[in-house]
């Protein structure tokens, strides 16, 4: 069977139900790149709070200090060239961000939505901003107003 050529195609086409058809794809594009960059922070944010909660546990159990976390982060930026999210910085941050919200089991769920680099701006406020912060239950609700 021999392949239309596009002027048969266009012909079989009007104008409006191209555009129309055009639209519909780029609206399904957009859709899938949304859920597939959502699913990747997602992950992303998950992996940093297993990572946090690795870190404070052995911190607890075994007597890790600061020289440990140093090294965790150059061996892992080692074995994983050419992926940022390792650094000391970032591995304290995933530690302090397990801390701060592993205590509250409505607020953790929630707080694994928010994009990582908004995580890291809010992080370092945690501390002064605990009596002003609002409830678990009015965060839900914010959360939930973002991503419908």
């Amino acid at each position: 069977m021999a392949e239309k050529s596009k002027k048969d195609i266009q012909s079989t086409l009007s104008p409006v139900e191209y555009s129309q058809l055009l639209l519909e794809v780029k609206e399904r594009v957009r859709t899938a790149q949304y859920a597939a960059l959502k699913a990747v922070n997602t992950q992303l944010v998950g992996l940093y709070w297993d990572i946090g909660k690795m870190i404070v546990e052995r911190q607890k159990d075994s007597g890790w200090g600061k020289s440990v976390v140093e090294r965790l982060s150059a061996d892992l930026q080692e074995k994983f060239p050419g992926i940022r999210g390792f650094s000391v910085q970032n591995l304290w941050y995933m530690r302090q961000y397990y801390l701060e919200f592993s205590g509250d089991e409505k607020l953790q769920p929630l707080v694994g939505e928010i994009a990582w680099e908004l995580e890291k701006a809010i992080i370092p406020r945690i501390k002064e901003l605990k009596g002003q912060l609002p409830s678990s239950e009015a965060i839900s609700n914010l959360l939930e107003g973002i991503y419908d």
